[in-house]
């Protein structure tokens, strides 16, 4: 019986945690500005950019993620931060924007990687 109630309460923490999560905007930061406003899907949320910055405000539990990074770098180019709460690590940064990088023909270490 205790046995059951504890992994009930891990249940409904671990949903309670995803969800909290998943309601904090996502943005990322560009390194060069879209000539005029972009919108799309990755990871599950619409993302609207303008300028330099691309905005997820309704992100679903899945839209922070290296899969969303690459969507987005190879929709408008190369991103130099991605996150909400927290951000995307310097070393998954450079994963995502390998593609874009190599797409656009830039001779950068991260094209060589």
């Amino acid at each position: 019986m205790k046995l059951q109630i504890l992994a009930a309460c891990a249940a409904l923490v671990t949903l309670s945690a995803g969800s909290a999560f998943a309601g904090e905007p996502i943005t990322a930061k560009l390194s060069a500005p879209v000539a005029e406003k972009v919108k799309f899907i990755a990871g599950g949320a619409i993302f609207n950019c303008e300028a330099d910055t691309c905005v997820a405000s309704s992100p679903t539990s899945s839209t922070f993620a290296s899969a969303t990074c690459k969507t987005i770098a190879d929709k408008v180019g190369p991103v130099t931060a991605f996150g909400g709460r927290k951000g995307l690590e310097a070393d998954k940064l450079a994963l995502c924007n390998a593609k874009a990088i190599a797409k656009n023909g830039d001779a950068t270490k991260l094209a060589k990687q």
